[in-house]
């Protein structure tokens, strides 16, 4: 079973850039789709960026396309979220997720992510 843990969140200026790790502890980790979810206080999880195993596949919500950049490292078990242009309405928890194998589309549904981290807090401010 694997384990993630997120890390690199803050406090940062509106306009300003912060970049998200995950570590991924298991064996698995090369052969999984990758994603980066936020969830706000009174709002549901939300959907941010997804990343394919191996072919460098990736998709972004509306909301942060071009803005975020999702990347993965397999011979280090990490993916990163580099925030760029941060925004008062990025302020939430941050959390990674993992599933095992690509579908045929990269998924953006929660649901469909078996592994979680416990999230690190981002907060912009102006």
């Amino acid at each position: 079973q694997v384990q993630l843990a997120e890390s690199g969140g803050g406090l940062v200026q509106a306009g300003g850039s912060l970049r998200l790790s995950c570590l991924a502890s298991g064996r698995t980790f090369s052969s999984s789709t990758m994603g980066w979810f936020r969830q706000a206080p009174g709002k549901e999880r939300e959907f941010v960026a997804t990343i394919s195993s191996s072919s460098g596949r990736t998709d972004y919500a509306d909301s942060v396309k071009g803005r975020f950049t999702i990347s993965r490292d397999n011979a280090k078990n990490t993916v990163s979220l580099e925030m760029n242009s941060l925004k008062s309405e990025d302020t939430a928890v941050y959390y990674c997720a993992g599933r095992l194998r690509d579908p045929r589309k990269l998924p953006v549904d929660p649901n469909s992510y078996r592994d979680w981290g416990q999230g690190t807090q981002v907060t912009v401010s102006s």
